[in-house]
């Protein structure tokens, strides 16, 4: 089974703003509601792995698939034969930025949980979006 969910925004915040945000891994909990912590060892650099801890208390690994400094990065979740990856891409828009995160659930059950893995995206996104404008980097 496979899920598949995108969600694209525009912003006058700036791409580096964005970027900045997304590429340390601490203010993650402050954007999105279904995130407590993230831990990874060592830099934000493709093939970095962690932790995230979700809502619930719920501890998951965490991978770095691809990352694009400024760009880009995907995440990979595996939660038993769920696979979550979440694509985050940010360019310049006509003032300001064009961000969006897609996700890919796949696994038994991936229609299932879904819905529940993306109720968040959208208040993720316009926090996300609004710390970006607030210089809260």
């Amino acid at each position: 089974m496979t899920f598949d969910y995108s969600r694209t925004v525009s912003t006058s915040a700036s791409p580096a703003a964005i970027w900045a945000l997304w590429s340390d891994p601490s203010t993650w909990a402050s954007w999105d509601p279904a995130v407590v912590s993230v831990s990874l060892d060592g830099d934000f650099v493709q093939g970095a792995s962690g932790t995230m801890v979700l809502t619930g208390g719920i501890e998951v690994p965490v991978t770095l698939e691809i990352v694009e400094p400024g760009a880009r990065y995907l995440d990979q979740l595996v939660m038993g034969e769920l696979v979550i990856r979440i694509d985050h891409v940010v360019a310049a828009g006509d003032s300001g930025a064009e961000v969006t995160v897609s996700t890919l659930i796949t696994g038994p059950g991936a229609n299932d949980i879904g819905p529940m893995v993306t109720a968040d995206a959208p208040r993720a996104l316009d926090a996300l979006t609004a710390m970006a404008e607030n210089g809260a980097v």
